[in-house]
């Protein structure tokens, strides 16, 4: 059983998370959860309150987590607090590395950023959010005009908010294939959900 893992952190963006969350459990409840399972987790599993005050259960403890197969970053106002957290980032950076991919959405590329992922690569964040990568990662090359972007075959980013919703689709079509894909969008009435990069 393959595990997509959600980080959540306080002062989150709602939609950073919750988009790509309704792609993949919707997908995984289509598949009858034969294939992955969704879930979320924030530092020490604790309660997080995301932008505008939404309280939100993680289901699990970043720190004890040995693993997941695919990893989602969102953004939010809170990642510039997680990007001073040594140790959340030292743990973030374990799971990227044996992710068989990574997708940040939003201001979740200043995790991406910080942690070396984006030198030199092409990237997509918030529209308010590229003066801010600029001093993260000044090697970064900036892609303002696409909703999505692969850095390298493993790390993806998006642009804000509701772009990680199709981030999200064309990694499901990617990893689980075009069919599942398909009958995700027909169930979300989110057609059509694929942008060309």
């Amino acid at each position: 059983m393959k595990r997509v893992g959600i980080y959540l952190f306080d002062d989150v963006e709602v939609l950073d998370f919750a988009g790509p969350f309704e792609v993949f459990s919707v997908a995984a409840q289509l598949s009858r959860y034969e294939e992955f399972e969704v879930f979320t987790f924030s530092d020490e599993g604790r309660t997080i309150k995301a932008v505008n005050g939404l309280s939100v259960n993680p289901d699990s403890d970043l720190f004890k987590l040995d693993k997941v197969d695919f990893l989602v970053i969102p953004g939010g106002q809170g990642s510039n607090e997680v990007i001073k957290e040594i140790d959340s980032l030292s743990k973030l950076d374990l799971l990227i590395k044996q992710s068989k991919w990574t997708m940040s959405v939003c201001s979740g590329s200043r995790m991406l950023g910080v942690l070396g992922y984006l030198k030199d690569k092409k990237y997509c964040t918030h529209h308010s959010v590229y003066g801010s990568m600029a001093e993260i990662e000044p090697s970064g090359d900036p892609q303002p005009n696409l909703r999505f972007v692969p850095a390298s075959d493993t790390i993806y980013t998006s642009a804000g908010i509701s772009a990680g919703i199709d981030l999200s689709f064309f990694l499901l079509e990617a990893t689980f294939g075009k069919d599942l894909a398909e009958e995700t969008a027909k169930y979300m009435e989110y057609l059509p959900y694929l942008q060309k990069t």
